[in-house]
C-alpha cells in the first residue's frame, strides 16, 4: 500500500471540520506469547460541523471491518479510510490487525535473549498511531483515550492512565484503563509483558519504573537516583510552570529493543540501553539526568499543551530540552548541566546550523515528513540555548509567570508561537515581536569578535544575514594570577546592532567572549591574543568559562580556522585541570576525535600519543580513573599500552572489552579472549561486545560477516549500532574499507523504506569516515535528492561533517 503522509491543509480543514469526543480501543496481545499477532478495534465517537461533508480516517494497518454509524466502509486507500456523507453525531469503528508485530511499525514483539521471556511496546511519534489502529492521525485532534488491553496472564500492561481494573479471562487478563485526559495520538502508549517493577511515592506522585527480567539487578542499582530525579523534576515543573502533574502515577519503562525515548503522557517509554550494564559515570548520570528531566518536562510541554502542527514543534522539544538544563542546575545535583550541555549536544548545533541542513527553528512544514526531518539539532540544543538567551533576555521571574500564564490558557489543548509569545510578552517590556522575528525564524549562527583601538573595545556582532540578533551576553577580561587566570572585569552587553562599545581594562592577558555561555553564537578571540588562545583557556578559573573556551577552539576547527594539533592542545590543557567531572568526559570523547578522525594521517599517531598520555594522567590521579581509561582505549597506539590497560580494567567487564575493541583494530589475535570474555559477561547484549571486536578487526572477511549482521539482518539493538559503526569505520583501514563505502551509497535509496527510526540510526550511524573518494560528498547529494525528508537531511548533515573532517586532515 501506498501511504500518504497528511499535509497541513488537510491537517487544518480536518480540524475546523471534526471535534472527537472519545476513542475507546480494545487491544488484544494474547496471542503474543508464542506468535506475534496483535487485534486492535478502535471506535471513535467524533462531531461533524458540517453534516452531509465527507473527510478520512487515518489506517495503515490490515484491516478487518470498518464501519460508519453501523454501515460498513470500503477498503482504505493510501492509508486512508474514506467518510463520506457524515452525520452530526459519528461512530466510526474499525477492527484491525497486525500480523508481523516484531517487525512493524508503531509497535514491537522482542524477545529477551537471556531468559526468552516477550515484551511489547508501542511508540507512535509522530504519526505512527496509524499503523496499528484507526484514528484522526494529527496533533490537534485531541481526544480522551479508554484503552482495554487482554494479555497474557503473567504479564503487565501499562498505558497512559494509572490504576486499572484488572480481571481474569480466557488466553489471561484484561486490563481496562479509566479513560484518559485530552491527548492527541502520538502521546499514546502500551507497554506490557512480565516486567520487573520498583514503586515509590515522590512530590505526591505513585512513581513506577520497570525493566525486564534480566535487568533487575541494574535498575536495583540505580533506582534510587531514578526516583530522586524524578521526584526534583516534579517538585521544580510544578513551580515553576504554576500547575503540578495532574495524575498521581507516573511510569518509566525501560523497554528492549526500543530506541531513544518517547515522552508518553504518565508513562515514559525508554529505550533499556539507559540502564548501563557498566556503573554509570558521573557524566552519563549527567546527561541522563537531563534526558530524564527533558521526558518529564514533554507531560506540560507536548503533553498538557499540545502544538497545533509540525511546524511549532520546537514548542514541544526546544522547551522540553531547555527545561530540563534549567531543572537540573536548580533542582538537582547536576549543577554543571549548562556547561555540560555546551560542551556536548551546543557545540552539534553550532555544527549543523552552519551547515547545508540548517533551518529556522520554526519552519513551514509541508506534511509530516518533513516534520519528522525537524527533530533535529536546530529545533533540540538550538532552541534549547535560543530559550535560555530569552530567560535571560526577559529575566527568571517574568518568564516564569509569563510560563504559567500559557499553562493555564491552554491546557488540554493547542497552542502556537503566538500564543507563547504572548504570554511572556505580557510579562516584560521587551520587544518580543522583534526577538522572536530573528531568534526564530531565521537560520544560521550570529558571529561575536572584540575589536580595539584607541578609543577602547567593540563587540562587533553579524547575523547570518548581516544584522546581529537582539541579545543579552557578557565578556569578561582575565589577568594572569598565581595559579590560574584571575577575573578582574565582567561586562555585561546588550546587542541592539552591530557594533556596541564596551568598558573593558586594556591590557588583559584573556578576554572570553560569551562569557556565562548566555547566547547562541560562534565566538572569536580578539586577533592579538588568537595564538595564545588555545594554551591559555586551561588558566580560565571556572568548569563554564573552560568550556566556552573549548566551544570556541572547537568552532574554529568545524570552519577551518584552526590546526587540530592547536584544539588538542586545548582540550589536553583543560583536561589536566577540569575540575567538574560532568564536563571531563565530554572534552576527553573530543580529544579523541580530534586526534583520530580529524587529524592529518602523518601526524595521528602524535596527536593520539598526546590524548592517551592525559588519559593515563587522569587515570592515575583516581577521581575519574574509569572515564580516563575509556579515553585510553581508544587512545593508545601499541599493543604494550593495551596490555597495561588490560591489567588496570580488572574486572571492569565493559573496560576489557574497549580493550580488546582496540587491540583488534592494532591487528593482534583476540579471539580466544573474547571467547573467555564472552564465558564471564552474563549481559544478554554480550554478543553485541564481541560483534564490535570482530567490527574493528582489519580483516576483508570480518568486515563483510559485521556487514552482514549490521545491515543484511539488522539485527544488532538500535540503541547498539553506533558503538559497531563507529569500530567497523577504524582509522588506517582506508583501503579495507573502500568497497563498503560504495556499498553504502548502493543502500541509500533502500533507507527510506526502513522506517523512521531505523533510518534516522543508520544514516546518522552507518555513513562512512574513512575510505571514502574525493567525489563521495556530491554522490550522497545526488542520491539524497530523492530520499524521504528525514534519510534526506540526516545524510547531508553527516556529509557535511565529514567534508569538514576531511578539510582537517588536509
Amino acid at each position: 500500500m501506498a501511504v500518504l503522509s497528511l499535509t497541513r491543509a488537510e491537517a487544518e480543514e480536518r480540524a475546523r471540520l471534526l471535534t472527537i469526543e472519545r476513542y475507546d480501543v480494545a487491544v488484544d496481545l494474547t496471542d503474543l506469547a508464542t506468535g506475534t499477532r496483535v487485534v486492535t478495534r478502535s471506535t471513535i465517537a467524533f462531531t461533524c460541523h458540517e453534516p452531509g461533508a465527507s473527510t478520512f480516517a487515518d489506517c495503515v494497518a490490515e484491516i478487518e471491518s470498518a464501519t460508519l454509524n453501523g454501515v460498513a466502509l470500503p477498503a482504505a486507500t493510501d492509508g486512508r479510510i474514506l467518510l463520506t456523507d457524515l452525520a452530526e453525531e459519528n461512530l466510526l469503528d474499525v477492527v484491525t490487525v497486525v500480523a508481523d508485530s516484531a517487525a512493524a511499525e508503531g509497535l514491537r514483539k522482542t524477545v529477551d535473549p537471556a531468559d526468552g521471556r516477550v515484551y511489547f511496546w508501542t511508540d507512535f511519534a509522530p504519526d505512527l498511531t496509524r499503523y496499528v489502529w484507526a484514528c484522526f492521525d494529527q496533533p490537534d485532534l485531541k481526544a480522551p483515550y479508554a484503552f482495554t488491553v487482554t494479555a497474557p496472564a503473567d504479564w503487565l500492561v501499562l498505558s497512559n492512565a494509572g490504576d486499572p481494573e484488572i480481571e481474569p479471562v480466557d488466553g489471561g487478563r484484561r486490563w481496562t484503563f479509566p479513560p484518559t485526559p485530552p491527548l492527541s495520538t502520538y502521546n499514546l502508549v502500551i507497554n506490557a509483558g512480565p516486567y520487573y517493577e520498583l514503586r515509590r511515592e515522590g512530590a505526591g506522585h505513585d512513581l513506577g519504573l520497570f525493566a525486564r527480567q534480566s535487568l533487575a539487578p541494574i535498575l536495583d542499582r540505580d533506582a534510587d537516583e531514578l526516583f530522586t530525579l524524578t521526584t526534583q523534576g516534579h517538585e521544580f515543573f510544578a513551580k515553576v510552570f504554576g500547575m503540578p502533574f495532574p495524575q498521581r502515577k507516573y511510569d518509566q519503562v525501560f523497554a528492549p529493543e526500543y530506541a531513544g525515548a518517547m515522552e508518553n503522557y504518565g508513562c515514559i517509554t525508554w529505550m533499556d540501553w539507559f540502564l548501563r550494564r557498566s556503573t554509570p559515570t558521573r557524566a552519563e548520570w549527567d546527561l541522563f539526568s537531563r534526558y530524564l528531566l527533558h521526558e518529564l518536562a514533554h507531560m506540560w510541554f507536548g503533553n498538557i499543551v499540545t502544538m497545533r502542527w509540525w511546524d511549532d514543534l520546537w514548542l514541544n522539544e526546544a522547551f522540553a530540552e531547555f527545561a530540563s538544563n534549567w531543572a537540573a542546575v536548580s533542582a538537582t545535583s547536576y549543577s554543571d548541566a549548562w556547561a555540560a550541555h555546551l560542551a556536548g549536544e551546543k557545540l552539534k548545533a553550532y555544527l549543523v546550523d552552519q551547515g547545508p541542513t540548517t533551518h529556522p527553528i520554526r519552519q513551514p512544514v509541508h506534511d509530516v515528513a518533513e516534520g519528522a526531518a525537524t527533530f533535529d539539532a536546530i529545533t533540540y540544543p538550538k532552541g534549547a540555548s535560543v530559550l535560555q538567551q530569552l530567560m535571560t533576555y526577559v529575566g527568571e521571574d517574568p518568564f516564569s509567570r509569563g510560563l504559567t500564564k500559557y499553562f493555564a490558557k491552554h491546557a488540554w489543548s493547542n497552542a502556537t508561537l503566538e500564543d507563547l509569545i504572548a504570554a511572556i510578552a505580557g510579562e516584560t517590556d521587551r520587544d518580543l515581536q522583534r526577538w522572536s522575528a530573528a531568534w526564530l525564524d531565521e537560520a544560521g549562527t550570529d558571529r561575536l569578535t572584540l575589536e580595539h583601538d584607541e578609543a577602547g573595545w567593540t563587540l562587533v556582532a553579524e547575523g547570518p544575514n548581516g544584522e546581529p540578533r537582539p541579545q543579552v551576553l557578557a565578556v569578561g577580561a582575565y589577568q594572569r594570577g598565581v595559579a590560574a587566570l584571575e577575573r578582574v572585569a565582567l561586562v555585561d552587553v546588550d546587542v541592539t546592532g552591530p557594533r556596541t562599545r564596551i568598558e573593558l581594562p586594556d591590557g588583559a592577558d584573556f578576554y572570553l567572549v560569551n562569557d556565562g555561555d548566555l547566547t547562541f553564537a560562534s565566538t572569536r578571540p580578539d586577533p592579538k591574543t588568537r595564538d595564545s588562545f588555545f594554551g591559555d583557556a586551561a588558566g580560565l578559573p571556572t568548569p563554564l568559562s573552560r568550556a566556552v573556551a573549548v566551544a570556541t577552539a572547537w568552532d574554529m576547527l568545524i570552519t577551518g580556522e584552526a590546526t587540530t594539533a592547536e584544539v588538542v592542545r586545548c582540550l589536553v590543557g583543560v583536561l589536566a585541570v577540569e575540575t567538574s567531572e560532568s564536563l571531563i568526559e565530554p572534552h576527553l570523547n573530543r580529544a579523541v576525535d580530534a586526534a583520530l578522525l580529524w587529524s592529518p594521517e602523518l601526524s595521528r599517531d602524535e596527536l593520539a600519543a598526546e590524548v592517551a598520555a592525559s588519559c593515563r594522567a587522569l587515570a592515575d590521579g583516581g577521581r575519574v580513573r574509569k572515564v580516563a581509561l575509556r579515553g585510553f582505549a581508544k587512545a593508545v597506539a601499541d599493543l604494550d599500552g593495551v596490555a597495561w590497560l588490560q591489567r588496570e580494567a580488572g574486572d571492569d567487564l565493559d573496560l576489557q572489552w574497549r580493550a580488546l575493541i582496540r587491540k583488534a583494530q592494532l591487528g593482534a589475535d583476540t579471539s580466544a579472549e573474547v571467547q573467555a570474555l564472552r564465558a564471564r559477561d552474563q549481559d544478554p547484549e554480550a554478543w553485541v561486545s564481541e560483534l564490535t571486536v570482530r567490527a574493528a578487526v582489519p580483516d576483508a572477511a570480518e568486515k563483510e560477516a559485521v556487514w552482514q549482521r549490521l545491515v543484511n539482518e539488522q539485527d544488532v539493538p538500535i540503541g547498539s549500532v553506533h558503538q559497531v559503526t563507529a569500530a567497523f569505520w577504524s582509522p588506517g583501514q582506508d583501503e579495507l574499507l573502500k568497497p563498503f563505502t560504495a556499498r553504502f551509497l548502493k543502500l541509500v535509496p533502500e533507507f527510506s523504506k526502513w522506517g523512521v527510526m531505523p533510518a534516522t540510526t543508520y544514516t546518522r550511524t552507518l555513513i562512512p569516515l574513512f575510505g571514502v573518494d574525493a567525489d563521495f560528498a556530491e554522490k550522497i547529494q545526488v542520491l539524497a535528492a530523492d530520499a524521504e525528508p528525514v534519510v534526506r537531511a540526516n545524510l547531508l548533515e553527516r556529509t557535511d561533517l565529514l567534508t569538514r573532517m576531511l578539510r582537517a586532515r588536509g
